[in-house]
């Protein structure tokens, strides 16, 4: 399955700092809690964007643990490089990975390769979770996250009520649970499904279509089917925006629960 997408990186960091805000549950100390990364770990992070993660088991483990983050936008590995400057951790680092070509590493390097919100997007899931496994030890673990099928249905069924239309196919939750687990519990010796619920209150409607405009950006492909030029974009936002306020006049609030999944897996 091909799949051609590139999400921009102010959308991409804007959705962030929303869940951030508007979150009742941090993602990020889930992640900590499954993984307990150690010093003296060797990890990579695939996918990493502007360093989030890396920047996390690096406070998690005071800095001893070797670090690589890797990501195919070097604008996003701009970011990541600036502030890395800015905290100065030595142990880790950021470089260009393609997760569709084969990896920059030796068989048997890393402890953990994590991917958030990222790796699902390969165009052939047998080769990249093979290379996942090739470059980890014999009991290392992969964590991968994105979203299930259940994930954002308030977003969603807004935006069906505003166009009358089905919602495209999205590459990660539509491929998550099936697709995605299939492949990687066929090469790895151990896979099971995690799952993390934040519902993401939004006491106003504003920061909700804030939301809603990162997630349709003329620059997301995903979303073509449902408008075509600036005119149609803006027209869809107004329709949506008609829709969220409704339902905020009715239930007083707006409730987008985002539903993740994590799937982990030993070599």
């Amino acid at each position: 399955m091909e799949i051609s997408y590139q999400e921009t990186s102010k959308d991409l960091l804007k959705r962030i700092a929303i869940h951030e805000k508007y979150g009742s549950r941090n993602i990020d100390e889930w992640n900590l809690e499954v993984l307990q990364p150690q010093p003296g770990f060797k990890i990579l992070d695939v996918g990493c964007g502007a360093g989030k993660q890396c920047f996390l088991y690096s406070d998690h483990t005071g800095r001893k643990a070797e670090i690589i983050g890797g990501d195919f936008s070097e604008e996003l590995l701009d970011k990541a490089r600036a502030k890395l400057a800015e905290r100065g951790d030595t142990n880790v680092s950021f470089r260009f990975l393609d997760f569709n070509q084969p990896f920059e590493f030796g068989d048997d390097t890393f402890d953990l390769v994590s991917s958030a919100f990222a790796i699902y997007y390969a165009s052939n899931l047998d080769f990249t979770f093979g290379e996942a496994h090739r470059v980890l030890h014999p009991g290392g673990r992969l964590f991968v996250t994105g979203p299930l099928p259940e994930n954002k249905k308030m977003f969603y069924d807004i935006i069906k009520e505003a166009t009358g239309q089905p919602i495209p196919p999205m590459p990660g939750s539509s491929r998550f649970k099936g697709e995605i687990y299939q492949t990687i519990e066929g090469i790895f010796a151990k896979t099971e499904l995690l799952t993390f619920e934040n519902p993401l209150t939004f006491p106003e409607v504003a920061p909700f279509m804030d939301y809603v405009r990162a997630s349709l950006s003329e620059d997301r492909k995903l979303w073509a089917s449902l408008f075509s030029g600036k005119n149609e974009y803006e027209a869809l936002i107004a329709r949506i925006e008609a829709v969220a306020n409704r339902w905020f006049e009715r239930d007083g609030k707006l409730v987008m629960t985002k539903v993740v999944g994590g799937i982990l897996a030993i070599k």
